[in-house]
């Protein structure tokens, strides 16, 4: 689904910074890489994005109620 917009650790915005996370990691960077790029520095706040699973396009496949 949506990536969280804050971290549920210690409260940081983070949700602003997904998609140019997405972009680097699709472009081939490592994504300790693109971590220290955005800034992201808090291990709490990566383990978000690292354990988050993109199910829209998936969920996009079923028709509403």
């Amino acid at each position: 689904m949506l990536p969280a917009i804050r971290c549920f650790s210690c409260g940081k915005p983070i949700g602003d910074k997904y998609e140019q996370y997405k972009t680097l990691t699709n472009a081939g960077k490592n994504p300790v890489e693109a971590f220290e790029e955005l800034g992201v520095e808090r291990y709490c706040c990566r383990r978000m994005w690292l354990g988050h699973t993109d199910l829209a396009e998936e969920i996009k496949k079923y028709p509403r109620f």
